[in-house]
């Protein structure tokens, strides 16, 4: 599993990427952490960005709050909607994010369905959790879920002169 992980500053702009797949009907959402789901299955982009912002400080030092974090399985799993959200969750919290706000997203825009993660990087009091080493945990904990629930093993794919266009 890669993940792929975007630490940003628009938490309305993550939240709009991921609505828009949802209301198109290109995504759906599969779960979230302290934020309220429309029981339409449709995104409301504008509550779930005041329901974030109840959990985060008015002021603050960190620039780049947002989190937005793409889990992409090997083309040959097959998850279904309650595998990836148990492993989203479980992600969550080995990265020690588990507590945090968050929504987890699944788009089913291209053949080779993942999910996506929205998340914010600070405490109430606006403190930045840690983000030490926050690549090389990432990789050893999608390491540990493809161990764990026999997924393939999957790596980013790496461009190389060779490489046809």
């Amino acid at each position: 599993m890669v993940a792929k992980i975007s630490i940003g500053s628009s938490l309305y702009g993550a939240l709009c990427y991921n609505g828009e797949k949802v209301n198109k009907e290109n995504g759906r959402i599969l779960g979230s952490n302290k934020i309220i789901i429309p029981v339409d299955g449709k995104a409301d982009i504008g509550q779930m960005a005041e329901n974030f912002r109840l959990f985060m400080p008015k002021m603050g030092k960190t620039k780049k709050p947002v989190l937005h974090i793409s889990l992409n399985p090997h083309p040959d799993d097959r998850l279904s909607d309650q595998d990836f959200e148990i492993l989203a969750r479980e992600y969550l919290d080995k990265l020690g994010f588990g507590e945090q706000p968050y929504v987890i997203y699944k788009h089913e825009d291209i053949d080779r369905h993942h999910i996506h993660i929205v998340t914010v990087n600070v405490n109430e009091e606006g403190k930045r959790l840690n983000q030490d080493f926050l690549y090389r945990r990432s990789k050893k904990i999608t390491t540990e879920l493809e161990e764990k629930y026999n997924l393939h093993k999957a790596q980013r794919e790496k461009i190389s002169p060779d490489t046809p266009i």
